[in-house]
């Protein structure tokens, strides 16, 4: 049985700059790099390789001690030009220096009639050894799946609606097979459902929309709708020992195009977008690749910030630093390294908040695109209860006593709080509109590295 939810509860951020309906192919660039600070479960990472190796794509880089069966791959062929560490030798970094044309690990190509054969064990064989693995992420905790549990379901959302996010009607209008081959496959790994979520506010692609075999549910609403852990709330919650798994449309097809091919395809098309970009656009890409040659040329501001992913949950980058692995999107907006005197008070339509006492002019043009700036208008200071953050969480959960628990490792509270359905990006819209300037999607990964190892 499908649902259909209209949420009520969210903010949308319109920024000015999304890309533009257009892909461009930029000069392909000299190095990448495999970062294990994007995957929270790598805990102990384990090199395979070491500098001067020769690698193709699809060539295993590293693995995690504590879940070795799972592989993360090189998104390219080339030679391990530098392994990047930081404190404590914490590996930071795998660069490598990328070939003129790819050359492939070979996988074992499979025709459609053939996945009918296939077992539930075969295809986890063939999605851990080739890198595809890493798209299948566990709730709780936002982790990289366990290859040994049995989830109750499987949730995709087909839509994004974080500030200047990719358009994945038109990145992915030429992917209907490898979508489907890739839904497939994955409907092997439950005995649950796998749930479609889709948007009710625009028309979706039919491959999302009319998906056989697998539960289509329509959401409506501002920002977080999108947020898959959004959608398992309103359809399935995750409660104490539950195990859910979700995966992004590009890992779905990321996996069907490793089924169709045999190979590892770590292609991507990814948006640049912000303010300070001349022409927001689409450009073709690979999973890792440096943004040196995609910004080039392109940045109109001459003091801004670089992030990998949106700009409520983006890492900063250097210009020269690498797409992160979950990302499909590269933002740039103004730096914000300044104090402005009395900007809290002064009356002005270029701010955006949700706070009426504090932007009340913007509310009079809900239209208008915003040049937003990364200053957080003050500092950090005592936690202030104003009942906003439920406003922007669509969830039956109180941020604000979940915080607290948190930062005292009060675990019991935490559990009975909702810290199961949580992750960084659902508290993201609380972390923006924040009067007391907390880093809430920090102090929520702490609460969840405590869960987990606690």
């Amino acid at each position: 049985m499908s649902h259909t939810i209209k949420l009520k509860k969210g903010f949308d951020i319109n920024l000015a700059g999304k890309a533009e309906n257009k892909i461009s192919n930029a000069p392909k660039p000299e190095t990448f790099a495999i970062k294990p600070t994007d995957f929270p479960a790598i805990t102990r990472p384990k090199l395979l390789v070491e500098e001067g190796d020769t690698v193709k794509a699809g060539t295993p880089l590293i693995y995690d001690k504590m879940a070795p069966d799972v592989l993360y791959c090189s998104p390219v062929s080339g030679e391990v030009a530098e392994i990047k560490r930081g404190e404590k030798r914490k590996l930071l970094e795998l660069r490598i220096l990328a070939d003129k044309e790819n050359d492939f690990e070979d996988f074992g190509k499979h025709s459609k009639s053939d996945l009918k054969s296939l077992d539930a064990g075969k295809v986890k064989e063939t999605m851990l050894k080739s890198g595809v693995w890493p798209n299948i992420i566990q709730r709780p905790y936002g982790i990289v799946a366990n290859p040994e549990d049995a989830p109750k379901a499987i949730f995709i959302s087909a839509f994004d609606t974080h500030p200047l996010a990719p358009d994945y009607n038109f990145i992915y209008r030429e992917e209907a097979e490898a979508f489907s081959v890739g839904l497939e496959v994955i409907k092997k790994l439950t005995e649950g459902k796998v749930h479609i979520n889709i948007s009710e506010d625009k028309e979706m692609l039919k491959m999302f929309s009319q998906a056989e075999g697998v539960q289509i549910n329509k959401f409506s609403g501002k920002h977080p709708s999108g947020n898959v852990g959004v959608q398992i709330h309103h359809i399935d919650p995750i409660n104490k020992g539950d195990i859910a798994w979700t995966v992004k449309p590009y890992g779905v097809i990321q996996i069907g195009k490793l089924f169709l091919s045999g190979k590892y395809d770590a292609s991507k098309k990814v948006a640049l977008a912000g303010s300070e970009v001349s022409e927001p656009q689409y450009y073709q890409t690979f999973v890792g690749a440096s943004i040196k040659n995609i910004v080039k040329d392109n940045i109109s501001g001459d003091h801004v910030r670089y992030i990998s992913g949106n700009p409520l949950t983006g890492e900063r980058i250097d210009a020269d630093g690498y797409i992160g692995y979950y990302d499909e999107q590269i933002t740039v907006v103004p730096e914000g390294d300044f104090e402005e005197l009395l900007g809290w008070i002064k009356p002005t339509t270029s701010k955006l908040s949700f706070h009426r006492a504090i932007g009340l002019l913007s509310f009079l043009n809900k239209k208008k695109e915003y040049v937003l700036d990364t200053n957080t208008n003050g500092e950090e200071r005592a936690f202030v209860l104003t009942g906003e953050f439920e406003k922007v969480l669509p969830m039956d959960i109180l941020p604000n006593y979940l915080f607290k628990a948190i930062m005292a490792e009060d675990y019991d509270e935490m559990e009975a709080l909702g810290i199961f359905e949580l992750i960084e990006e659902d508290v993201a819209l609380c972390e923006f509109i924040d009067v007391s300037k907390h880093e809430l999607q920090a102090i929520l990964r702490k609460g969840i590295n405590l869960m987990i190892n606690g």
